[in-house]
């Protein structure tokens, strides 16, 4: 396999096991903005990774003020973060790549500050050469564009990437880039749906990570 020299990972469902936090601040806000809803929790966690657009069409929730629920979303996201943890061998992981001198990138459909304030909250901003979080202008996973554009940040490329995360968004993204695709088991999709998108890769925990690039 072409040599890897970049790994970019998502974020939910593949370093933080946040689906509780995602699902109670949606809940929250939903309510703070009296909008009536049903979101079973199963079935809105299939869906995590997915843009709230398209979680809301998918429900037939109605928010007049997109732009408002995300405001008192992110405000409320961090009253439940108690509910959010790291998978196991996350830091091992992180740590092998950087021993490697193998760039790492985070790339999530989390607004930008958002992202950056969730990966210093853990504690593992040091390990990530860049943070791409959603910005205005840019298109959101699974558009190839956000991982082309790390990729044209770190001076890489694409051929050379690794992208690694648990939805169909992050193997689409990846393969559309020209990158190589490991899907991950444990975050929010079933593995048999991983499958029919055909990632290169498919690993159970972050630990083999190793495995792959030795």
């Amino acid at each position: 396999m072409t040599k890897i020299n970049h790994v970019c990972f998502d974020l939910d469902g593949t370093l933080v096991k946040s689906a509780k936090t995602i699902y109670k601040t949606t809940i929250h806000s939903l309510d703070q903005l009296g909008i009536n809803h049903y979101l079973p929790e199963a079935e809105f966690n299939n869906m995590i990774g997915q843009h709230f657009h398209d979680i809301f069409r998918h429900f037939a929730v109605n928010v007049p003020d997109f732009g408002y629920f995300i405001r008192i979303y992110k405000e409320k996201y961090f009253d439940f973060m108690d509910e959010s943890e790291l998978y196991d061998s996350v830091r091992e992981a992180l740590t092998f790549l950087k021993s490697k001198n193998i760039k790492v990138s985070l790339l999530t459909t989390k607004a930008q500050d958002q992202a950056e304030k969730i990966i210093t909250h853990f504690k593992l901003d040091h390990y990530f050469d860049l943070i791409m979080g959603r910005r205005d202008g840019i298109p959101h996973k699974p558009s190839p564009e956000p991982l082309l554009m790390i990729c044209n940040q770190l001076n890489t490329a694409a051929s050379g990437t690794l992208m690694v995360g648990d939805s169909e968004l992050d193997i689409q993204c990846g393969k559309s880039a020209g990158s190589k695709t490991c899907g991950v088991t444990f975050g929010y999709r079933e593995t048999e749906v991983l499958k029919n998108y055909n990632p290169d890769f498919l690993i159970s925990s972050l630990s083999e990570i190793n495995l792959l690039l030795s």
